[in-house]
């Protein structure tokens, strides 16, 4: 029987994370209402990151292990975990426990009437730089798109299967998640959510590849959202409302 609802954890040398980062997403979503998978996708950590998914997924038929042959970032880690989950919704957070699963329930309800739910981290608990970072890159995106996301950094969301299409797959694409899917005519809606500070492991992002980065995808974002081809209605034709065509004949 097919899950509900599949929760994608991109992973990157988490290995102090994982475990418990899995227990905090069942305590939260465990509740008899749902059928749940989680999705640990390992972007080819150097660290016990893998050792200790295959003990998880061991232990519980719903945690589901994979892993990339080679390092390859975020973004294609989230894409993994996108064509490989089986539910009709699907979220996601970070790997590195700054995220709260316990937030799921309210962004679940939150889905109702939209097909996104972004979280906005109403108490950043990270450093000077940083957080000044994602404030120019704000101010760049409004600049830039038209679009004014309070949060495209935080990863905790839920969305409907049937906006994948308007993800296209690129090196960056976790930055801009509510941004393409509202270019392409998805309802977006954003909540507040908590946000803790790193207790293990370290950071894998700093001011080039967080603030540089994100402004260079900017510019690939905003020519691809000119270029994008709006949904078009179409009239059928009688005949093939008719289940024949002249071919069949």
């Amino acid at each position: 029987m097919l899950p509900d609802l599949s929760i994608v954890v991109p992973l990157y040398n988490e290995a102090d994370n994982v475990a418990p980062l899995t227990r905090d997403i069942l305590a939260a979503l465990d509740d008899g209402q749902r059928r749940l998978e989680i999705l640990l996708v390992d972007d080819h950590s150097s660290d016990g990151t893998w050792e200790n998914i295959n003990r998880l997924t061991a232990d519980d038929a719903r945690i589901r292990g994979l892993r990339h042959q080679a390092n390859r970032g975020q973004s294609a880690a989230l894409l993994t975990g996108f064509q490989h989950a089986r539910g009709a919704i699907i979220g996601t957070l970070d790997g590195d426990r700054q995220n709260d699963p316990a937030d799921f329930p309210q962004m679940l309800a939150a889905l109702d009437g939209c097909d996104l739910v972004c979280g906005v981290r109403a108490k950043r608990m990270d450093n000077f730089v940083r957080r000044a970072s994602s404030r120019i890159a704000r101010a760049a995106r409004r600049w830039a798109l038209g679009m004014d996301f309070k949060d495209t950094g935080c990863n905790l969301r839920v969305f409907r299967r049937e906006i994948l299409p308007l993800l296209p797959a690129f090196n960056g694409l976790h930055r801009f998640v509510p941004v393409l899917a509202q270019g392409g005519g998805a309802k977006v809606r954003e909540v507040s959510v908590r946000h803790h500070p790193r207790t293990a492991g370290v950071s894998k992002y700093g001011v080039w590849n967080r603030l540089g980065r994100g402004i260079a995808d900017l510019v690939m974002v905003r020519l691809f959202l000119r270029r994008q081809l709006a949904p078009v209605q179409v009239t059928e034709a009688p005949e093939n409302q008719r289940g024949t065509t002249p071919a069949s004949r």
